[in-house]
């Protein structure tokens, strides 16, 4: 085999770097490595409540006890080649537990939170930390804390789930444990948690909210432990009207209260309660109104802002 250094032509030179792992940085590549704009792999999607609650509850009749912690459905982007992830950083599911189940505690390396749509007497326990699941609660488990959840109420509740799992996965970091006594002692109960923000709380909180021109009155939630997850929520009035924008952030809506419209490019999603709507990034968007919402936003934004990569622009 000839030196390098005395290859004769560019085909040469292109098989000798092939045979080493390498490509041509001059020659055009089948995938370029910079584009003018940014451009995402995934689609806008919307998913109904009212059609997963329904299924929740026949799953509720045929998935057993045993399955409690597992008795979920997964929101895949509809973009075709996506096995279970809703947006790049994030997935997302609803998930339900019937009265008197426990699911067995666990932990993993991701990042999670719950938005608990309809609940009385549920439970959640983070580091051996007990507090409740009521309806309009947002609960977090941070990445390596303990958790498990049970019901002590009377009839079937649900939630909807959000994961970092896809960035974890990307990142190559993912890992998951049981624990080794099945189930995690309690060391307290006390519906303060640093883990738990209350519905009444937020309620509270909204009525003072500075408004913005892309997505009106808005809070965010510090969700300490949890710098992959952005969690805002959003409170529209009657006939509320946004400005278009759009960012560099993925982002899922999910609805607590109210109806109206979002549009994401080129779609129109109409929304009602516990509906989500998940927006890929760099898209154009607006949302309005029909009725008084209140909408809960989760990103990856602040993660962008410490990489110093988000981007946001208003549209007309």
């Amino acid at each position: 085999m000839q030196t390098l250094d005395q290859l004769e032509n560019l085909d040469q030179l292109r098989n000798a770097l092939k045979q080493r792992h390498m490509v041509p940085g001059w020659e055009k590549q089948s995938r370029p490595l910079f584009t003018p704009e940014m451009h995402s792999e995934y689609e806008p999607g919307h998913w109904s409540y009212a059609q997963v609650h329904a299924a929740m509850r026949s799953a509720g009749r045929l998935i057993d006890t045993e399955l409690a912690e597992r008795r979920n459905a997964i929101m895949v982007n509809p973009r075709t080649g996506h096995d279970v992830e809703t947006l790049n950083t994030l997935i997302c599911a609803y998930q339900s537990i019937l009265p008197g189940e426990k699911a067995r505690s666990h932990r993993h390396a991701t990042h999670a939170m719950r938005v608990i749509l309809d609940a009385k007497g549920a439970y959640s326990v983070v580091n051996g930390h007990k507090h409740p699941m009521e309806t309009g609660d947002i609960v977090l488990t941070p990445g390596g804390s303990w958790h498990g959840h049970g019901h002590e109420g009377e009839a079937q509740a649900h939630w909807f789930d959000c994961l970092d799992l896809p960035l974890t996965r990307r990142l190559e970091t993912v890992f998951f444990e049981e624990h080794p006594l099945g189930f995690e002692p309690i060391a307290n109960t006390s519906p303060q948690s640093p883990y738990r923000f209350p519905w009444a709380q937020t309620q509270e909180q909204l009525k003072s909210a500075s408004s913005h021109p892309h997505w009106g009155p808005t809070i965010a939630l510090e969700a300490q432990g949890m710098p992959t997850i952005t969690i805002q929520v959003h409170r529209w009035a009657q006939g509320w009207s946004g400005r278009p924008y759009r960012h560099t952030a993925n982002a899922l809506h999910v609805v607590l209260q109210g109806h109206g419209q979002t549009q994401v490019g080129d779609r129109l999603f109409d929304w009602e309660f516990g509906d989500t709507i998940a927006i890929p990034a760099w898209q154009r968007v607006q949302h309005r109104a029909s009725a008084q919402a209140v909408v809960v936003s989760l990103s990856d934004e602040n993660l962008q802002r410490w990489t110093q990569l988000y981007r946001h622009q208003a549209l007309d």
